[in-house]
């Protein structure tokens, strides 16, 4: 869930048409957007506090054989909630369906991500500053 609630929508929008699935399921709640709180610990342990708040957009399906996805999104993006619950459902039944979303939309999505950690880690690692201290004489 991770992978797809972090993507572009647009990516995962092309993927999942690309992987050509468009299982029948039927709307337990339609895509709808509203706002969390997001809080915060000072150092990860420290007292929890509210941060802030974030808009999120959440939906939940059936599928034709009982399945229930879930899928909550970071934005108001309703197809990408849309696609997350889709993915959720798919993956949690057996069958060539489930292969298909793990090789051809979470997959590429993992790839992407790993792209991005390791591009972004390149940059900071080019401002590293190195200190050391050089001693004069004997002492």
């Amino acid at each position: 869930m991770s992978l797809l609630s972090k993507a572009n929508s647009n990516d995962l929008e092309a993927l999942w048409t690309a992987a050509g699935l468009g299982p029948d399921f039927r709307w337990l709640r339609s895509p709808q957007s509203g706002s969390v709180m997001v809080r915060g610990r000072a150092g990860a342990t420290g007292a929890p506090f509210n941060l802030g708040e974030m808009t999120v957009t959440r939906c939940a399906v059936r599928l034709e054989n009982g399945t229930v996805g879930h899928g909550y999104v970071a934005g108001r993006s309703k197809r990408q909630a849309e696609i997350a619950a889709l993915c959720d459902a798919v993956l949690q039944t057996a069958g060539a369906d489930a292969e298909t979303v793990e090789a051809k939309v979470l997959k590429p999505l993992a790839a992407a991500a790993e792209a991005a950690r390791r591009n972004t880690a390149e940059k900071a690692a080019a401002t590293k500053v190195d200190f050391f201290t050089l001693v004069r004489g004997d002492t």
